[in-house]
């Protein structure tokens, strides 16, 4: 029996939202402050003992507190509900227990219970409120409901927990109708015993050498460990009057009782180990001589040097203590002899804190080593619980299938009237659900599978962290993505302040990322080139100003629809944006050259040549170079510049490079400098007019 799904309503940003768990490991991934630390604090709520606050409700469920108190109508008392639905083998013991449980239902295979946290007697909560906080003549109170409600013990006062078994009724052509049926208190909470439990080994793990409350010191995690799951130890007659021999003996017990474990933990790849050896010996004295003290050592096995817990690192200590909490969790599971819940769902919280890359992308893998060796040494091989994986880590990321990924965006509350200002709420994306359409590609067909297939290579092998950015920029190549801060600090300053990942993916691959991204509702910029070629037969290069010229660019004839230079020149900006797809193209367009007394319109090729007609003075100066003496008439100049950047001669690294280093200041080329300011309008709150006039100073400092 396993968990297949959850939705979450009213809690916190998460107002309304589906997620598929898989059976083994689900990993959620989004942006900071993108709902999935809400994902895992709703069951720490029903399930793990946390207390509910009032502002675990939804921001925009707190007007609808104070309207209860001028409408009265308790049936707008918000709740937050959380449906737990499960598939159950057939073939299994589960399937007995549940039908035990859940005698009512029609479908025994996929069984469903909801919890919902609501105010218990609405009469009796305005009551207390009333006295607490009476109407004033003029009808205004010293505190709203909701302010009422945030005082300490009073949400809790009113509030309870109500049980709902979840039945789902086939409708043809449309989805199932959930029919619900009340459960008793008691029933309900003995039912979700019975079904699940929940552990949690928690971001902030504070691990360090002290005692503090704040601390988790990894020798206590040992002897915690050990006091709970491993064989215990029986006491010498003369333990009290020979502690030497005593915590010899113990030391030996240790070394047997977790010489698995520590033999696992020895090949968690860590090189910061150093070749020390872990070795848990006894530290008893008399006053403590049966409560089984223990200390962590590291051991040179050379040396036979010992050294305390604090020497150590702290990626060590974080990977040793997950394994620790998974082992231990594991281990009280399979243990509980009576009515052992048939689920068990461990949430481990950012990992790949203190971990460098290496240890982060076998993460998952030794994870499962731990647990896979706790079920093998209990004799339950096939009794696994699932894990659910928060993380910002793209290295953890990259080692899991792609459709195991949850992605949590940002995205308004339904319902708003103006979709602008704070995004307030999420929405949660399967990446087991994406399907890319069919596409024709230079004439050819591709299929779903070979796009998907590609999108997954791609990012396995670029450690892409597109899932944690708040928008993409998709550049042609290495020049681009060099240059990409600098073009941001010279033409668009204010998307220093947010989270943007830059994707080298060139012209024939940009438009592949269209479909992913339109899922994900990821905002994102194409920054290509207009790669002309001569107007009929094989499609050589030409100048961009050539008299019919086409565009050998996917990208652009995909995205934008047109096949011709001369098409795609004559776009307009709001002909290049996209607002359903979230999306900016953004290629060469004719730049007006000024040298001396003369002028001329001249129609860059590529991001190479765009920088030089923007800059033609730095070029004419010396200031920069591309290896050749620049003519003296434009008309030469344009087509020596054009022979020089698309020969092999050319360095385009060097070049990026060269501009980097410019000490004048340089001009972002317009097409570049116009996606930008798009982006930043899309991500950026509009400018009021001292933000304009503080904007304005950093610019010119």
């Amino acid at each position: 029996m396993r968990v297949s799904g959850v939705a979450i309503r009213n809690f916190r940003r998460l107002e309304n939202v589906q997620i598929d768990i898989e059976e083994r490991e689900s990993i959620f991934v989004g942006p900071n402050n993108s709902g999935k630390t809400s994902a895992t604090a709703i069951f720490r709520c029903f399930l793990g003992g946390r207390d509910f606050k009032i502002h675990d409700f939804s921001v925009a469920r707190m007007a609808d507190f104070d309207a209860f108190v001028a409408i009265g109508d308790a049936e707008r008392l918000p709740k937050i509900s959380l449906d737990l639905w499960f598939t159950i083998d057939p073939e299994s013991i589960a399937f007995g227990t549940v039908f035990t449980l859940l005698p009512k239902l029609s479908d025994f295979t996929r069984v469903g219970i909801r919890l919902s946290y609501e105010i218990e007697d609405a009469k009796k909560l305005r009551e207390h409120y009333d006295a607490a906080y009476p109407a004033q003549e003029d009808g205004t109170r010293a505190k709203a409901l909701s302010q009422y409600l945030a005082i300490d013990g009073n949400l809790g006062r009113h509030c309870t927990v109500r049980y709902f078994s979840l039945d789902e009724k086939s409708q043809d052509g449309t989805p199932p109708e959930i029919v619900t049926s009340e459960l008793e208190p008691d029933e309900g909470k003995r039912l979700l015993k019975h079904l699940i439990r929940v552990e949690f080994v928690d971001a902030q793990r504070n691990i360090n050498d002290d005692d503090s409350s704040r601390s988790n010191r990894l020798s206590s995690a040992f002897a915690a460990f050990y006091r709970k799951n491993l064989e215990q130890v029986g006491h010498a007659a003369d333990a009290h009057s020979v502690i030497d021999e005593n915590n010899r003996q113990l030391t030996d017990h240790y070394a047997k009782q977790f010489d698995p474990l520590i033999k696992l933990i020895k090949h968690l790849g860590v090189p910061s180990i150093n070749d020390r050896e872990l070795r848990i010996i006894s530290s008893l004295s008399p006053e403590t001589a049966l409560r089984g003290s223990t200390e962590l050592l590291y051991v040179d096995p050379s040396r036979q040097h010992e050294l305390p817990e604090l020497y150590n690192g702290l990626g060590f200590k974080n990977l040793i203590y997950m394994a620790i909490q998974a082992r231990h969790f594991h281990s009280q599971w399979v243990m509980t002899a009576e009515n052992r819940p048939l689920c068990l769902m461990i949430f481990i919280e950012e990992p790949e804190v203190h971990l460098h890359a290496q240890v982060q992308q076998t993460f998952i893998s030794n994870i499962w080593e731990v647990i896979n060796q706790s079920a093998e040494a209990a004799g339950t091989p096939d009794l696994v619980p699932q894990l659910v994986v928060t993380t910002h880590s793209s290295h953890i990321m990259e080692a899991v299938d792609f459709e195991k990924v949850r992605y949590f965006q940002r995205c308004h509350i339904e319902g708003e009237t103006a979709a602008s200002g704070i995004r307030n709420a999420s929405a949660v994306r399967s990446l087991r659900a994406f399907q890319p359409d069919v596409e024709t590609i230079d004439g050819k067909l591709v299929s779903p599978s070979e796009s998907l297939a590609f999108l997954k290579r791609y990012l396995r092998l670029t450690h892409c962290d597109l899932f944690f950015a708040d928008a993409t920029i998709l550049v042609e190549g290495a020049v681009e993505k060099l240059l990409m801060p600098a073009m941001i600090e010279n033409a668009a300053k204010r998307l220093r302040t947010t989270y943007l990942t830059i994707l080298e993916v060139g012209g024939a691959y940009a438009h592949r990322f269209e479909g992913l991204l339109s899922f994900l509702h990821i905002p994102y910029l194409v920054i290509t080139d207009l790669d002309s070629v001569v107007p009929t037969g094989y499609p050589s290069s030409c100048r961009a100003d050539v008299v019919g010229a086409r565009t050998s660019n996917a990208s652009l004839k995909k995205l934008c629809g047109w096949t011709t230079v001369a098409d795609l020149i004559a776009l307009a900006p709001a002909d290049k944006q996209h607002a359903a797809k979230d999306r900016c193209i953004a290629f060469q367009t004719d730049i007006l050259v000024t040298d001396g007394t003369a002028q001329a319109t001249l129609r860059p090729r590529t991001l190479e040549e765009a920088i030089v007609y923007e800059n033609f003075g730095l070029l004419r100066s010396g200031t920069l170079s591309i290896g050749i003496a620049i003519p003296e008439l434009l008309d030469d100049a344009y087509q020596d510049v054009y022979d020089r950047i698309r020969s092999d001669s050319f360095k385009k690294t060097d070049f990026a490079m060269d501009i980097l280093a410019c000490d004048e200041e340089w001009i972002v080329p317009g097409y570049i400098a116009e996606g930008l300011h798009w982006l930043e309008a899309r991500l950026c709150a509009p400018l009021t007019s001292a933000t304009a006039t503080a904007v304005a100073v950093a610019a010119g400092a």
